[in-house]
Order: structure tokens, then C-alpha cells, then sequence
């Protein structure tokens, strides 16, 4: 079941937003919803490089656990 939120904004805001909306023939509500799951897509997920960038560093953060683990290691500071 969806939730209901309350959002205060200035008028100028929500006039952009109105604007926006209607362009998509979207209401209000489902527009921000939209425009909201978009920008966390688009700005907060990892693409392939960054992906596969990652992958190539599990070996050398598995083999630094094991140091941590077995005691291999300074405190530097």
C-alpha cells in the first residue's frame, strides 16, 4: 500500500513542478515520485566500470582480511 507524504514547498517550486507534470500527463504526486526514483538511478547507482573496477579489487581485499586476520599489519598514526 502506498504512503502519503506531506511536502512543503514555495510556490515557484511548485509551479515548475506543475509545468513539468503536465508536460509528462503526469499528476503532481506521481511526477516527483518518478523524478525522485530517477535521480537516485541515475546518480547513485554503480555503472559497469565501476562494477568491474570493484570485482578486480577482491583478490587484494580478500588477501588483506587474511593479513588482518592473522595479525600481519601496523598501526601507523
Amino acid at each position: 500500500m502506498g504512503k502519503t507524504i506531506t511536502l512543503r514547498i514555495e510556490d515557484e517550486v511548485y509551479n515548475t513542478l506543475k509545468r513539468a507534470a503536465d508536460g509528462d500527463r503526469r499528476t503532481i504526486s506521481n511526477f516527483i515520485e518518478y523524478a525522485t526514483i530517477s535521480y537516485i538511478f541515475n546518480n547513485n547507482a554503480v555503472d559497469d566500470n565501476e562494477m568491474n573496477e570493484l570485482i578486480s579489487f577482491k583478490k587484494d581485499i580478500k588477501k588483506g582480511m587474511e593479513d588482518i586476520k592473522k595479525g600481519r599489519y601496523k598501526i601507523i598514526g
